[in-house]
């Protein structure tokens, strides 16, 4: 597998201020991507060099192995966190516009409003001018705008931001849906639930540095800690402790469970994970057994605070 953008060295400078210094990326084709990074790190500094909107100083930007070039624009969709429609145009003029300015045919452009308007059943707002929708119908609007042209690449600025659950998570579908058929997609935001649930790879920018890139398995096992949380039914709490304490550093927890079992976290150190449930079930009845694997936001924190 390819990669359907690769950005190589790219420095970009306001003035005295570095936006991005010497970043490098790899996008795999047909990957959804979180490009992750607190407000300010140089994430939508970046996103401007990709779509064009402004230029690298430094550095070069490939787009499918070839370096990136204004006709490159009819590949990509882009959905910027401020959304920008013409709040006086008409809902279908606007839309048609839109796709043409895209490289799209009258007729292809048509065709496929049709078929989007109907999936979302919003027919009837066709002759609705912007003004007249709501936040999260405008945010719909600029949704199908952003993926009418079947780009190759897809890049969602805060994407859900402004939605109400049930419209984020039509959006979400419709996002996976996508990416099932082919489109790679780059998803910038600090939200770490949604990146948790739909992201295969992640780069984590902060300070205008890239700090973190990898598949999402991979960077969880770098940040792994070896770290088990058990619960545990025990008359012997006191033995247990000071057998468990000879070999591990022990921590209180706190899980849901439905026993009232002594629950613990338990660092393996240089120890297995069978030498712990071993000693466990000599002094009771093992209740919970599962290893702490680090979350996308722990990652987040963690390199953040750095």
């Amino acid at each position: 597998m390819g990669n359907i953008l690769e950005v190589q060295n790219v420095v970009k400078q306001y003035g005295d201020y570095t936006a991005l210094n010497k970043v490098s990326l790899q996008v795999p084709t047909g990957s959804i991507y979180g490009l992750l990074g607190p407000n300010g790190a140089g994430k939508t500094s970046l996103i401007r060099i990709i779509n064009q909107i402004t230029m690298p100083d430094s550095g070069t930007v490939l787009l499918d192995g070839e370096l990136l070039k204004p006709e490159h624009v009819q590949y990509i969709g882009y959905m910027p966190e401020e959304r920008g429609l013409y709040k006086t145009m008409k809902v279908g003029e606007q839309c048609l516009y839109l796709a043409q300015l895209k490289g799209m045919p009258l007729s292809e452009a048509k065709k496929q409003l049709k078929y989007w308007f109907e999936k979302f059943e919003i027919e009837s707002w066709w002759d609705k001018k912007i003004q007249e929708l709501s936040k999260g119908m405008a945010q719909k609007i600029q949704f199908i705008v952003t993926v009418l042209h079947q780009p190759k690449l897809l890049i969602l600025d805060e994407p859900f931001s402004g939605f109400d659950p049930v419209n984020a998570n039509l959006i979400k579908d419709e996002i996976i849906e996508l990416n099932k058929k082919g489109t790679s997609i780059i998803f910038s935001t600090h939200r770490m639930e949604s990146v948790e649930e739909m992201c295969d790879y992640i780069a984590l920018i902060h300070k205008s540095n890239k700090l973190i890139e990898g598949k999402l398995e991979d960077v969880k096992r770098q940040f792994r800690s070896n770290t088990f949380q058990v619960g545990i039914l025990t008359n012997d709490v006191e033995g247990l402790m000071v057998k468990l304490t000879q070999k591990f550093k022990i921590d209180q927890t706190h899980f849901k469970s439905l026993n009232d079992d002594l629950k613990l976290e338990v660092a393996l150190g240089e120890h297995t994970s069978n030498e712990l449930l071993s000693i466990l079930t000599n002094f009771g009845q093992v209740t919970h057994f599962v290893e702490k694997i680090p979350s996308v936001n722990d990652i987040f924190i963690q390199t953040v605070s750095k």
